[in-house]
């Protein structure tokens, strides 16, 4: 089973600038910048200090506070009694967070690993919004070496004049501001209320972004407690690193973000590992160095001469290959071990859609100028990439087979753009190797509707995936964004591509619909985007219209995708017309 580290760094990788970080004191610790409780026992130390106590005060401060007042030295009361005003505070800590040379010369207050893992992340685009509660400037020096310059908020002034969040490419909101400001936050007072502009920002962040917490106890921050208690987003997971058991605040906000807790040993190995398995995932999954324009160039030489057959088969073999070679190594094999969640399923359909993405570019293309000579290899890499279903949890049990339905999609839509529906019927009839059973059609196998679930089930297992669990249509809507990069090779027009995307599905319907079994007045089809994007009607009007103005000389009987004469078509949309509208009447 994957551990929470290793889910995350999926999560982290799949959904580059999704996941926010929450940061608190314990982050900076590594650099000698001390926590609040540590400032706290300083401030006893120097006060005995001036009682001339410091004999009874060391070793334990804390004990000699006790004696002393009759109750647990707390930070605030202490900032407050020793300094009445934010200025006075400011300058009074300010010195907690600004290194001296003896310092500097053993590494202490400067960035940690921690801060240049994150740095690094952020770099890369897999961390763009960073909130904090820290004064000291680590984060700020850690991107300044990555030669970054974060948009950085440390007032409610600042909030209230910076960009939307959906223009910032990096945040770092310091929401209790910066040591060098004598508006920093520190007592309850000031700890106990965010202004109305910073209350907006976080809401906003808590909803639309996952989070990961580290460092933060949750004991002092009441109004970010409060703004945490607020947010009731579960679109994406929370994970919450621990060195200890959490505090009463910090297992009550665990269990109203269902959580997920990292047991960590300090932030630096957290961060450092967090970093390195995601480098080593965006590793894993970048396109061959053979890059997918220069393999389309390719493409269209071979395919526009005879002679060049066997290097466009080469070609295509080539890439198949490599999918093949690439999804028998780990990550994948390991997470078939996992339970399927969200996060799981998406990182890996992610990887697969990353590793196929040069090959759809090229089926996409190779669909659009198929012709017979092409069929053959088109065909061969179809059953390649469309493995016999293996043992154990149905879903990892079909996910070997996704580049297959990738490839399927893509020729078809390059095909249906191309008008080559001699060349649909074949791909929707070529036959496919399924364990302990007959041989079954593509078109079977790989629609969308029924790839990962049971045919007709009421569950449709893609709809764990990121985003689409409210979709009706959760795996088709997927891979129509997929594909749609690599289609404006074809179609610039985005409603121009949309529509062939779902003419080549309610194809694919029309063509299972005929195919499978059906029982007497059960007719069922797989559906796809199609049922809510609004194209449906005028693609079923096309092909009625095809079918009754030519007969059998239409050209979707002279195919013969859905049936073998103009009847047998004219059934087919009929049924498919029918079930569907059925089917919207249950549909959310």
């Amino acid at each position: 089973m994957l551990d929470p580290t290793e889910s995350l760094a999926f999560s982290v990788h799949s959904n580059p600038g999704v996941y926010a970080l929450l940061l608190g004191s314990g982050v900076s610790r590594g650099a000698g910048i001390p926590t609040g409780w540590d400032i706290t026992l300083d401030l006893v130390r120097q006060l005995a200090a001036l009682r001339d106590a410091e004999a009874e005060c060391d070793p334990d401060p804390e004990q000699w506070y006790v004696r002393t007042f009759d109750k647990a030295p707390e930070y605030a009361d202490l900032l407050n009694s020793l300094a009445n005003t934010q200025a006075e505070r400011q300058r009074l800590l300010r010195s907690y967070f600004e290194p001296t040379d003896p310092e500097n010369e053993n590494g202490n207050t400067e960035p940690t690993a921690a801060h240049r893992a994150i740095a690094n992340l952020a770099s890369d685009g897999f961390i763009r919004i960073i909130v904090t509660t820290n004064f000291d400037r680590l984060l700020e020096r850690a991107f300044a070496e990555e030669g970054m310059e974060p948009t950085i908020l440390r007032s409610p002034d600042e909030v209230q004049g910076a960009l939307p969040l959906i223009h910032i490419d990096c945040l770092i909101l310091k929401l209790h501001g910066d040591y060098l400001d004598p508006r920093i936050r520190n007592t309850p007072s000031e700890l106990d209320a965010y202004s109305e502009v910073e209350n907006e920002l976080l809401a906003q962040i808590f909803d639309e972004f996952g989070l990961i917490v580290c460092g933060w106890s949750g004991d002092w921050d009441t109004a970010l407690r409060c703004a945490l208690n607020r947010s009731p987003s579960r679109r994406f997971t929370a994970y919450w690193t621990l060195r200890d058991d959490p505090t009463d605040h910090a297992q009550r906000l665990i269990d109203h973000h269902r959580a997920r807790t990292i047991p960590i040993a300090d932030a630096d190995s957290f961060f450092v590992a967090l970093e390195e398995r995601v480098r080593s995932l965006a590793e894993f999954s970048r396109p061959h160095p053979f890059s997918t324009e220069a393999a389309i160039v390719s493409l269209k030489r071979y395919i526009s001469e005879p002679r060049y057959m066997i290097q466009f088969s080469d070609l295509v073999s080539a890439e198949v290959e490599k999918i093949m070679t690439l999804t028998s190594q780990e990550p994948f094999n390991a997470s078939h071990r996992a339970p399927v969640t969200t996060e799981s399923l998406t990182a890996q359909v992610r990887s697969y859609d990353a590793i196929c993405s040069t090959l759809t570019a090229l089926a996409l293309v190779g669909g659009f100028w198929i012709n017979d000579a092409h069929f053959l290899t088109w065909e061969r890499a179809l059953a390649r990439l469309s493995p016999t279903r293996g043992t154990g949890d149905d879903t990892w049990a079909s996910l070997p087979a996704y580049p297959g339905i990738l490839l399927f999609y893509s020729l078809g839509v390059g095909a249906v753009e191309g008008n080559h529906l001699d060349f649909l019927a074949r791909l929707f009839t070529t036959t496919l190797p399924r364990l302990h059973e007959k041989p079954t059609r593509a078109v079977e196998l790989l629609n969308a509707r029924d790839f990962f679930s049971k045919r007709g089930a009421p569950r449709d297992v893609a709809q764990m995936l990121e985003g689409m669990a409210r979709r009706r249509a959760p795996l088709s809507d997927w891979i129509c964004d997929i594909l749609r990069e690599n289609a404006r090779e074809l179609t610039p027009d985005e409603n121009r591509y949309q529509f062939a995307f779902d003419k080549f599905e309610v194809l694919v319907a029309l063509s299972a619909g005929y195919h499978y079994r059906q029982l007497p007045d059960q007719f069922y089809a797989p559906t796809g985007s199609f049922i809510h994007t609004g194209n449906f009607t005028r693609i079923l009007s096309e092909i009625q219209e095809s079918l009754e103005a030519k007969q059998d000389a239409s050209p979707f009987v002279v195919a013969g995708l859905f049936g073998s004469t103009v009847g047998d078509c004219q059934q087919r949309v009929t049924d498919l017309d029918r079930f569907v509208r059925r089917l919207e009447l249950f549909l959310p």
